[in-house]
């Protein structure tokens, strides 16, 4: 199957990795990353004003050219996926905003037509967690790993609809269909301070550093997340952990990692 794909910034340039294995490993499960043309940044956050649209627009932009090809959109930074899903909720919902985003747009008016997915959720509910476990070539076995979701992935959860915001299993899930054996710690979905780290270096260093000393103390050997600016910001705070994203464990299990020193 094809779907439309918005990469974003951050995949384009720091975090090539998560977007190399991110495509690889959807073909070998049958699924194309068809990417969003001329897409733009997606804004970055989400601003509760909903009289602020101008930096809603691109997300409204690549929902629309999935809509038009009829496809789901999928992004695999929580960053960018926390700001379309957002986006799309506000315009289904918000009627004051829909309004001034088409008005401003002069096109096609657009209604939130378009199904929204994490690459996560493109795993579980489309692809099946089955389905990866059969296609696993070299399966993770001994290796204890801990997710971290952080704080974009699964909030507002009466917008991002995810998982259970307090007790989250989409990642661990994944984890042990690769073979692995998930570690469950309490701090897996705490912010890790990286919106902070400009302003407040020190504060962001202690909220990582905790985040990975509770894991460690949980029995974790390595850390996963699928956000860019998390794993920036975890590895930053001077861990001798291995911090790594969720496509390249997941490339790994399929067999197709080594094909990313292409880049």
């Amino acid at each position: 199957m094809k779907v439309s794909y918005f990469p974003g910034c951050t995949l384009k340039n720091k975090a090539k990795d998560l977007d190399l294995y991110a495509r690889r490993s959807a073909e070998v499960l049958g699924v194309t990353l068809e990417e969003i043309e001329n897409w733009q940044c997606c804004g970055g956050v989400f601003t509760t004003s909903n009289d602020e649209v101008a930096t809603k627009l691109s997300s409204v932009r690549a929902l629309k050219e999935a809509a038009a090809k009829g496809q789901p959109l999928v992004s695999v930074c929580s960053a960018c996926h926390n700001v379309i899903k957002q986006t799309n909720h506000a315009m289904q919902n918000d009627a004051f905003f829909a309004s001034k985003v088409n008005n401003y747009m002069g096109q096609e008016p657009y209604a939130g037509e378009t199904t929204v997915y994490h690459y996560l959720e493109l795993l579980r509910d489309v692809v099946g967690y089955d389905q990866v476990k059969a296609k696993v070539v070299n399966p993770l076995a001994g290796k204890k790993i801990a997710a971290y979701y952080g704080c974009l992935l699964l909030r507002p959860n009466s917008t991002m609809q995810m998982d259970d915001p307090e007790n989250p299993t989409i990642m661990e899930d994944l984890i042990k269909a690769m073979g692995a054996e998930p570690v469950v710690y309490a701090r897996r979905n705490e912010c890790c301070g990286g919106y902070v780290t400009m302003e407040n270096p020190e504060f962001a260093k202690r909220k990582s550093l905790d985040i990975i000393e509770n894991a460690k103390a949980a029995g974790a050997e390595v850390l996963v997340t699928a956000c860019p600016l998390c794993r920036y910001n975890l590895q930053k705070a001077g861990t001798d952990m291995p911090v790594v994203y969720i496509t390249e464990l997941l490339a790994e299990a399929l067999g197709v990692k080594e094909v990313t020193n292409e880049q």
